[in-house]
């Protein structure tokens, strides 16, 4: 009999009749492989709990016949004294699994410090199976190197995910707290799986309704079901709350009052919710209230909540993105500016949590200069998981590249020291440390949007736990998980997901280009705008492109952003000749007929770079193709269908950007380029007033 895992809406029954039109609508995710069935394995377990009778059933019932039975342990367990435990290397998450006579009995020893670790243990034991393991040679250890794994919701009370392209939120606030829709819990599963420990409800364009006693109780239902999942619940908060609905006529964090409007606001919460993980912030950005506003700094308005929750254990995630139309500066150096200085000043509960650059976002950035530059504080990294400035949902990016590309980036400041080393706190001894992703997540029935968005909320959660794992592996993994064995599939879709995010990058925004997308909704091109009300929200800002050149200078002839960055990648950045051709014009303004390395000139080769990446896609569409009779119909359609749409809509960014570019250069295309389909009036004159994801 054929089933799959799914959680607590999953019926065998139905799965067994179901027809193959029906094979796979996603809901499943990498948890819902199927795979022949025999009777139940053995699972025992030596205490009880219900994240040990979670981590049973999911062993129960996805083993394969004939496993040998399983034993869940904690790792201080009398009975597993013969087995040279190394407790300190699990740490509170860890766990080792492995084969072992216990008792007298051969069993699969599931075991770690705590029953959390036990659940991470048996994921990752389904893991190796699905992906491929050998289930007859069995030693899995390990313990996440970061201590938050956080998925940050921008949701709205009204149900509108902002930047979210899965439909409506998932959490439905009328009905909570009341009803707990059974889906909440299948979410907290997927999300143990891979470890995410951590999700924060609300927008960080915060409404101050969402710490109001009735949302709270409805945080409150929420954390009741992720709980055994080993997952806590965080509120974004908004900074002017004690005059929204407290009374107040200040928010300045140095008045008592206000203090201790927070401290009680905090006590309330935790009354609620005891386990609540604390508050993210977002202050003096974009509009939103902080602490400036009264004269204070970001340290004394972060430090002023961390006091209140940090009785109950609590933390405080304050957001390093900020600019404003007041400071002149160049916008990527805004956030150095403000808080480089504040280093040390932050109490020991609070985490500065820094954007993986400096601008918002883009499909390649350099990594952010904060990342080495405030060794005293806790830096936690944030990366947007969803397709904010990728295309929406429809276009295929696999996101562990990028991710990857920041991790391991050097930061200058020491030798050896990577952004990877910054937030998991080993560079600087830090015990609070952490990765944050902003969620793809919404009501659809394949939460993501599409079968391969669910990879980059896969790949989050596996990098969050280590990221020192290789992003192609985590692909394959996946990809096993999700389509089966079959090697072509596997080899094909990896293949596939391995060069997407590249072409993404090719065709929106090649050497380094920045910030040219279409005014709100950042869908499609709009390099051309410069009518916004804040110099910083217009793309001519960005590429400050002319007849003579493109790019910006970041230089000491410009803005001089490079000397934010430690002198060992300052002095890389500093020369166009040593700056990675990927980075080019985010640091450098040059003449169209610059010479690279390669003898192209710079209009010669950012040509070829929009050719390749929208042949990319019709490759990735053809490669796609090849695999309609081995995937279901369902999942294999849809796939088609946004490849077709990502196929049509970079030919779009092509064209729209080259006519666009010519008509400032006054240059012909080089030999063997088409010529864009339409005129520059075409494309300048397209709208979408009711673009997914943006508010209207």
């Amino acid at each position: 009999m054929l089933i799959r895992r799914l959680g607590p809406l999953w019926t065998c029954a139905a799965l067994a009749l179901a027809s193959p039109a029906l094979a796979d609508d996603g809901y499943g995710l990498w948890l819902g492989s199927a795979r022949e069935q025999g009777a139940s394995v053995p699972v025992d377990w030596t205490s009880d709990s219900p994240t040990l009778r979670i981590a049973a059933e999911e062993l129960r019932r996805s083993l394969p016949a004939g496993s040998r039975p399983v034993l869940l342990a904690r790792a201080d367990d009398a009975a597993l004294a013969g087995q040279r435990i190394d407790r300190q290397a699990l740490g509170t998450e860890g766990y080792r699994v492995q084969h072992a006579t216990i008792g007298g009995r051969a069993v699969t020893l599931v075991t770690g410090a705590t029953d959390l670790g036990i659940l991470y243990g048996a994921f990752a034991l389904l893991r190796h199976l699905d992906s491929g393991g050998d289930p007859a040679n069995i030693a899995l250890a390990s313990a996440p190197q970061t201590r938050l794994r956080i998925l940050n919701h921008w949701d709205n009370l009204d149900g509108v995910v902002e930047r979210g392209y899965s439909g409506q939120s998932l959490w439905d606030w009328w009905t909570l707290p009341d009803f707990k829709d059974p889906r909440y819990a299948d979410y907290a599963r997927a999300n143990a799986s891979i470890g995410i420990n951590g999700t924060v409800l609300n927008n960080v364009n915060a409404k101050a309704e969402s710490l109001t006693a009735p949302y709270i109780a409805k945080a409150a239902a929420l954390a009741d079901v992720f709980r055994a999942y080993g997952i806590k619940v965080y509120l974004s908060a908004r900074f002017s709350a004690p005059i929204e609905i407290g009374g107040l006529k200040t928010a300045d964090p140095r008045d008592p009052a206000v203090a201790a409007w927070w401290k009680a606001k905090a006590d309330e919460i935790y009354r609620a919710i005891p386990d609540f993980g604390g508050f993210l912030v977002k202050a003096n950005s974009e509009g939103q209230p902080g602490p400036r506003d009264y004269g204070a700094s970001h340290a004394d308005g972060a430090n002023m909540l961390a006091s209140a929750v940090k009785p109950h254990g609590g933390i405080v995630m304050w957001r390093a993105f900020v600019y404003a139309d007041t400071d002149p500066e160049d916008r990527a150096k805004q956030a150095y500016t403000e808080f480089e200085p504040l280093d040390g000043q932050f109490a020991d509960n609070v985490l500065v949590q820094v954007k993986n650059g400096a601008i918002d976002f883009q499909p390649r950035e350099p990594f952010h200069p904060l990342f080495g530059a405030m060794p005293k504080t806790p830096l936690i990294a944030e990366f947007q998981i969803t397709k904010e400035y990728l295309g929406f949902a429809t276009h295929l990016a696999y996101l562990g590249p990028m991710f990857e590309e920041v991790l391991d980036a050097p930061t200058g400041a020491r030798r050896g020291e990577t952004v990877a080393s910054v937030i998991t706190g080993k560079a600087d001894g830090h015990t609070l440390s952490g990765m944050a992703g902003v969620a793809n997540i919404g009501r659809d029935r394949d939460w993501s949007g599409s079968t391969f968005n669910q990879a980059n909320w896969y790949v989050f959660g596996r990098l969050a736990w280590d990221p020192g794992l290789s992003s192609q592996a985590l692909a394959r993994e996946w990809a096993v998980q999700t389509f089966g064995s079959d090697p072509m599939v596997i080899g094909t879709v990896v293949a596939m997901m391995m060069r997407s995010r590249e072409a993404v990058v090719d065709y929106t925004g090649p050497l380094g280009l920045a910030h040219l997308f279409a005014t709100g909704h950042h869908y499609g091109p709009g390099p051309w705008v410069s009518d916004l009300a804040r110099p910083e929200w217009n793309p001519v800002y960005y590429h400050r492109a002319d007849r003579n050149g493109i790019g910006f200078d970041r230089t000491r002839t410009g803005s001089n952003a490079v000397a934010q960055y430690a002198p060992p990648i300052a002095r890389r950045y500093a020369d166009p000749r040593t700056t990675p051709l990927e980075d080019l014009l985010w640091f450098h303004h040059l003449p169209w007929d610059y010479r690279l390395a390669d003898g192209r000139t710079l209009w010669e080769e950012m040509v070829r770079r929009y050719d390749r990446g929208v042949a990319e896609v019709a490759a990735m569409r053809a490669q796609w193709a090849t695999l309609k009779s081995r995937i279901d119909a369902e999942r294999w359609t849809k796939t088609d269908t946004f490849l077709a749409i990502q196929q049509r809509e970079a030919r779009w960014w092509r064209d729209a950007s080259l006519a666009y570019w010519m008509s400032v250069n006054g240059l012909e295309l080089p030999a063997g380029s088409k010529a864009p389909e339409h005129g520059l009036e075409h494309y300048k004159q397209l709208r979408f007033p009711y673009a997914p994801g943006n508010p209207h």
